[in-house]
């Protein structure tokens, strides 16, 4: 299991990887689709929200002089913008409210499907003025919404922008495991962002 410490060091070097040529221009993957995963133990993710509040002020900062713009996309706040968009939110509380968990997850399953999720991310995105996106919050709204799910949603829509899910879980290269105790048959291909 990774230490505290030892995450910090992986989010200390997050900084330099996406500011890199080889990172936003994909140079580094022979060709392929630079999608990234930076998977942490889901116990420390208040640790790793407070680095992503502190790396987006330096990204964004920093933009001025480098001219590189990046998408913040925080999953738990575009699906609340999704359902406001869709005048969804309100029946979305009421019917947990009323008919609990798994009525909801099921009433949400059309509305939050993948595909239509990945579109409505990348429409208010802006994802062609991006130079590499950045997604997180996915531990706020699984099992909704799965990491392996959005990421090959997302192949087709993002071209050949870089794209890095911050993971609250386990991932080795193939399989991704949410919370690293919930097991995954789940086949994806994406690169470690910092191993």
């Amino acid at each position: 299991m990774q230490t505290l410490q030892q995450l910090q060091q992986r989010l200390d070097k997050v900084q330099k990887k996406l500011e890199s040529d080889e990172f936003l221009t994909n140079k580094e993957l022979g060709g392929e689709i630079g999608f990234y995963i930076f998977d942490y133990p889901a116990e420390h993710e208040i640790t790793v929200r407070e680095h992503l509040d502190y790396l987006e002020k330096k990204l964004t900062a920093r933009s001025q002089i480098t001219a590189k713009r990046f998408a913040h996309i925080n999953l738990f706040e575009m699906v609340v913008e999704l359902l406001k968009s869709r005048n969804l939110l309100d029946r979305a509380y009421k019917m947990q409210l009323e008919k609990g968990d798994d009525a909801l997850f099921k009433a949400l399953k059309g509305p939050l499907e993948q595909n239509r999720f990945a579109e409505f991310i990348v429409e208010r995105a802006n994802i062609e003025e991006c130079n590499a996106i950045i997604l997180h919050g996915l531990g706020s709204v699984w099992p909704i919404v799965r990491g392996h799910g959005l990421l090959n949603a997302l192949h087709a829509k993002v071209g050949n922008v870089p794209t890095v899910m911050f993971y609250p879980g386990e991932y080795d290269g193939a399989a991704l495991k949410p919370f690293g105790r919930i097991e995954s048959n789940n086949y994806y291909r994406a690169f470690k962002l910092v191993p």
